[in-house]
C-alpha cells in the first residue's frame, strides 16, 4: 500500500527541477584537456544536475578540439543553434541566452578570461558568463577538508583530538597574478578562522613567491608549514604543486577538484545568472535575463 502523504512540518520539500526552456549550463573547463580532467569536469556536473535535476549541463575545453573534448566555442555553437531551433519551433524568439558559462576556476585569472570570452564571441551563440567560483566560504570549507585528508589539519575543532602532523602556517597557493592571490586572501581568512593558524596566499605561477611566504610564515613563528592549492586542477600542469611545496619546505594538500561545494558553487552562479532561486521547497522561480 502508498504511504499517506506527509503534511505540517514534517513534510518533505518538493523536489527543485530547472525549468522548462532554461539555458544550459556550460562548464568551462581550462588547462589541457586530459581523461581525469573530463572526469573531474563530469562529476562537477554530476553534483549540479543531482541539486538540479532537468538541467542540461555541457562540458567544454578552452583548448579542447575534436569529439573527445570538445571546445568551448563549438559547445556553445551547438547550444546556441538549438536554441534557435526552439526559437523557431515557438514562432518567436526564445527569451534569456542560450547558454550560461561557468568557469571551473577557483579565483579570477585574467588570461584565461579573456580567452573564455573570446570563445563566446566566435560562437555567435549570445551566451552569458559568470563569475569565479571564490572567495566564498564553502572554498575554505573545500580547503580545509583537503588539508584533513592530507592529514595536515584536523578535521574538526570540536572534537579535540591532536594531529601530530598538523600545519601551524598554511600557504595558500594560487595562480592567475595579483588579482588571484588577492582573491584567494579573502577565502584565506576564512580558513584561517576554521583552523585557528595563521593562512597566506601566493601566487604559484610566479618565481620565487611561494619561497618567500614560506619563509614569511617561519618568520612570524610557523614551525611546520602545508600548502593548501586554490585550485581546482585542471588549470596547472602536472608536477607544479609538487615543485611548490619543494620550494617551500613542507607537505601538500590536494587541489580541490571535484568536492561537493565545488559542484553546488557552479550551479549558484549558473542559477544567479538565469534567474532561478533555489530552495528547499517549491519549485523554483525563473526569470529570463533580458
Amino acid at each position: 500500500m502508498p504511504r499517506p502523504r506527509q503534511s505540517g512540518r514534517h513534510r518533505k520539500p518538493d523536489p527543485v527541477a530547472a525549468p522548462e526552456g532554461a539555458p544550459a549550463l556550460v562548464l568551462a573547463v581550462p588547462g589541457t584537456p586530459t581523461r581525469a580532467a573530463r572526469s573531474l569536469a563530469e562529476e562537477v556536473c554530476s553534483i549540479a544536475r543531482s541539486e538540479l535535476p532537468g538541467l542540461d549541463a555541457r562540458i567544454g575545453y578552452v583548448d579542447g578540439d575534436g569529439e573527445e573534448f570538445p571546445a568551448l566555442d563549438a559547445v556553445l555553437a551547438q547550444a546556441g543553434a538549438e536554441h534557435k531551433a526552439r526559437a523557431a519551433q515557438g514562432g518567436g524568439a526564445a527569451a534569456g541566452p542560450a547558454a550560461v558559462v561557468v568557469p571551473l576556476l577557483a579565483g579570477p585569472d585574467s588570461a584565461l578570461l579573456r580567452r573564455i570570452r573570446q570563445a563566446m564571441m566566435n560562437s555567435g551563440s549570445g551566451a552569458e558568463l559568470t563569475d569565479v567560483l571564490g572567495p566564498h566560504p564553502l572554498l575554505a570549507e573545500a580547503l580545509h577538508v583537503r588539508l584533513s585528508e592530507a592529514g595536515l589539519a584536523r578535521a574538526d575543532r570540536a572534537r579535540l583530538f591532536t594531529v601530530a602532523t598538523a600545519a601551524d602556517g598554511i600557504i595558500l597557493a594560487a595562480v592567475g597574478g595579483e588579482e588571484a592571490v588577492q582573491a584567494a586572501g579573502i577565502t584565506g581568512m576564512l580558513l584561517s578562522a576554521r583552523l585557528a593558524v595563521p593562512v597566506l596566499a601566493a601566487a604559484l605561477d610566479e618565481d620565487g613567491a611561494i619561497s618567500r611566504t614560506a619563509e614569511q610564515l617561519r618568520t612570524s613563528g610557523s614551525r611546520q608549514l602545508a600548502l593548501a592549492p586554490y585550485l581546482i586542477g585542471p588549470e596547472i600542469s602536472d608536477g607544479l604543486l609538487g615543485a611548490a611545496a619543494a620550494e617551500a619546505g613542507c607537505a601538500s594538500a590536494g587541489a580541490l577538484g571535484a568536492y561537493g561545494a565545488v559542484g553546488r558553487l557552479v550551479l549558484s552562479n549558473y542559477a544567479a545568472a538565469v534567474g532561478i532561486t533555489l530552495r528547499p521547497a517549491g519549485g523554483p522561480q525563473y526569470a529570463p535575463a533580458r
